[in-house]
């Protein structure tokens, strides 16, 4: 199933792949750009796409979107999805934004939507803590109105790139009275806030990429309420469908199986009985990626009419992130010895690292992307979600 592009949108694509090309920083293409760049060098390639008026392609176009259609906004994912440019910050510009432009008030919008275009703010999400995770519902942190503030006590963690974040969106509790669902708030807390504790959770990959975050009676402005009290869970449902519609990411699979075969052909012989293995595994999955391609060509054709994607947040993620595993586990089988060793942080320690460079960040890439399939609600909560939306179960 191939996708046919207007001439419009070939002419689209075709400029999107130049910008790409001619503007993408070099400092920025490092083997793992989420662990390996500081805050400022992930911000040069966002500031580049705000000037350029392409930094938010979901945004409707009153609150600084580009006005694109589902069509060019699929070609623009694609395209630097494959090209392997580090996305904006997810939290910031597909997450909380259009929360904000959708259920918040005005004064809202006119203070937080310029400055995450921008990028002058940068937001982390504030919804798992300890025992509450794909059960968002469970939430414990509380949130008790006095006066016109709210006085904010709880413990959040796994929260990603908190270390770097100006502001957190978090989900609290606000009537404790209320079944699960019905007394959850949306509340927009200054990292910066007296009583805000941020202390580092150290990946097994090594890496400094998520975080606790202790929030001891910390004063929120009754103003930074996003909607109704508790009516949270509405928005944070919403919120979800967004993060979890992004994570089919075929052009990064895409692009790590094009990698998976150099090393194969480079790493195995072709008389070895392995090779014959691996390529078949490699078609297996290969497979995989072009019938999860053709089901997101197929939702962005009936999106394209106005129908609504239903459940399709929840199949890509599930066969998304199993398929990006399947790579990163291949890839790891393949380069064998090379994979005991694992870089220190930062990339620049003065380390040598033996064996060729596809060797020296497989590992790290096999060990981080076991989160895949258990961030933005579990895949077993997904499949859940698929039983009852469509099989009625």
């Amino acid at each position: 199933m191939e996708l046919n592009l207007s001439s419009e949108d070939a002419a689209f694509r075709d400029e999107v792949r130049a910008f790409i090309a001619a503007n993408y920083p070099q400092e920025m293409r490092v083997p793992n750009p989420e662990t390996d760049l500081t805050k400022e060098q992930s911000l040069l390639w966002h500031r580049i796409l705000y000037r350029k008026g392409w930094i938010a392609p979901l945004w409707p176009k009153e609150y600084g979107g580009p006005g694109w259609s589902v069509t060019q906004r699929f070609i623009f994912e694609q395209e630097t999805s494959r090209a392997g440019t580090l996305p904006p910050l997810a939290f910031s510009v597909t997450m909380v934004g259009p929360v904000i432009y959708t259920f918040g008030n005005d004064t809202q919008k006119k203070k937080f939507l310029p400055r995450i275009l921008s990028g002058e703010d940068w937001w982390c999400q504030g919804y798992s803590e300890p025992g509450s995770g794909s059960d968002l519902a469970s939430v414990r942190t509380k949130a008790v109105r006095d006066g016109d503030h709210y006085i904010v006590n709880g413990h959040k963690t796994w929260t990603t790139l908190a270390q770097h974040a100006d502001w957190i969106f978090c989900l609290v509790r606000t009537d404790p009275t209320a079944k699960p669902q019905a007394g959850i708030s949306f509340l927009l807390i200054d990292m910066k806030s007296p009583g805000v504790t941020v202390r580092p959770i150290i990946t097994i990959d090594g890496s400094h990429e998520v975080n606790d975050v202790f929030l001891e009676d910390v004063r929120v402005p009754a103003e930074n309420l996003i909607g109704e009290e508790n009516k949270g869970w509405t928005y944070a449902k919403f919120l979800l469908g967004n993060e979890r519609t992004s994570m089919a990411g075929i052009g990064r699979s895409t692009r790590y199986l094009e990698r998976l075969k150099h090393i194969v052909r480079t790493e195995v012989d072709q008389d070895d009985p392995a090779f014959g293995e691996f390529i078949r595994e490699i078609a297996r999955v290969e497979l995989d990626v072009l019938a999860l391609e053709a089901t997101e060509l197929r939702i962005v054709a009936q999106m394209s009419r106005g129908i609504d994607p239903g459940p399709a947040a929840s199949l890509f993620k599930i066969r998304g992130t199993e398929i990006f595993q399947r790579i990163t586990d291949l890839t790891h089988q393949v380069i064998g010895n090379y994979g005991l060793a694992i870089r220190e942080h930062p990339v620049s320690a003065n380390r040598f690292m033996p064996g060729p460079d596809h060797g020296h960040t497989a590992t790290e890439k096999y060990l981080n992307s076991r989160k895949l399939s258990i961030y933005g609600g579990s895949n077993e909560i997904q499949r859940n979600i698929i039983a009852k939306a469509v099989l009625g179960l």
